[in-house]
């Protein structure tokens, strides 16, 4: 049945229930695991393990893994469950994306096209419209800067167009930087 975590230990006024390590694996295997183990952390989890296989007591092999009782025997399940690749810290999933990507590929088609000022009021899109927009089309409110975060996630870059007054003439211009000094012309 392999070594038993836990028999008789009381915690908090309650037993606990003993907790048995795999069969499969002993303290020499694991401490071999622990010696190839490139994280430090699972290398420590995994010390801890092999001294409860060699019959030390769940707090004293708690105390030689840096950790409390009851996290040692967090450790175990995953260790039953998984074996030492169970020991590693998982990344955190984060937040659930709001958009599904249908909806997202719709933004995008909105964005690469461009607003319609008779209807979106604006001339160019900026995050804040663009909040509006979502806010509208899909009932999920934004932050701005989140706008800003989504938009370079679906491959927009902050592009600004440098304004231009409708009734300039190019010709005007050109002649004008011609006379410029050319300590003041920009390459």
């Amino acid at each position: 049945m392999g070594v038993i975590l836990g028999t008789g230990m009381r915690q908090g006024g309650m037993e606990m229930p003993a907790v048995p390590l795999r069969s499969d694996w002993d303290a020499v295997r694991v401490r071999d695991a622990a010696r190839s183990a490139d994280d430090a952390a699972q290398a420590r989890r995994l010390l801890a393990i092999a001294a409860v296989y060699d019959g030390m007591s769940r707090a004293s092999a708690a105390t030689l893994g840096g950790m409390d009782r009851q996290t040692l025997r967090d450790w175990v399940h995953r260790f039953n469950a998984d074996g030492p690749a169970g020991l590693t810290d998982r990344k955190a999933p984060g937040a659930a994306p709001r958009l599904t990507a249908a909806q997202k590929a719709e933004l995008a088609a909105l964005v690469e096209a461009g607003p319609e000022p008779a209807t979106d009021g604006v001339v160019r899109w900026r995050c804040i419209d663009l909040k509006a927009l979502i806010r509208r089309r899909f009932g999920i409110d934004y932050h701005e800067r989140t706008v800003g975060k989504l938009l370079a996630h679906l491959g927009f870059a902050h592009i600004s167009q440098r304004p231009r007054h409708h009734g300039q003439n190019p010709g005007d211009l050109a002649a004008f930087k011609k006379t410029l000094p050319i300590a003041l012309r920009r390459s």
